[in-house]
């Protein structure tokens, strides 16, 4: 017999349940992932990044330390999960990525 916790006397417990249900997600999950097209993955998987977009001044502090970089018509995201500002700047002619801690950067638009 059934009753409002299990969904039939199969299942021994609500841990079980909760192990079936599990897998059912995951099991949507996946086939949903394979139905998707690479772009619609892609557009997915950036739903947690976030960026700016134009001109910054990205300053980080650590201590009595003080680096700055200018970004130019370029843009500096943000992944707030990891807790870092990624971006691209010309260092003496030279094109570098950067990788800065959320908590110890600023950064103010000109």
């Amino acid at each position: 017999m059934c009753n409002s916790w299990r969904f039939c006397d199969g299942f021994r417990s609500n841990e079980e349940v909760g192990e079936v249900v599990k897998y059912i997600v995951l099991l949507l999950l996946v086939l949903f992932g394979a139905g998707c097209s690479e772009e619609q993955q892609n557009k997915i998987s950036r739903l947690g990044v976030s960026w700016l977009e134009g001109n910054y001044k990205v300053t980080f502090y650590e201590g009595a330390h003080k680096k700055e970089w200018v970004v130019l018509d370029s843009k500096v995201t943000s992944e707030s999960q990891k807790g870092y500002y990624y971006f691209w700047v010309i260092e003496n002619g030279k094109k570098k990525y950067v990788q800065t801690p959320i908590d110890r950067t600023v950064i103010e638009e000109f």
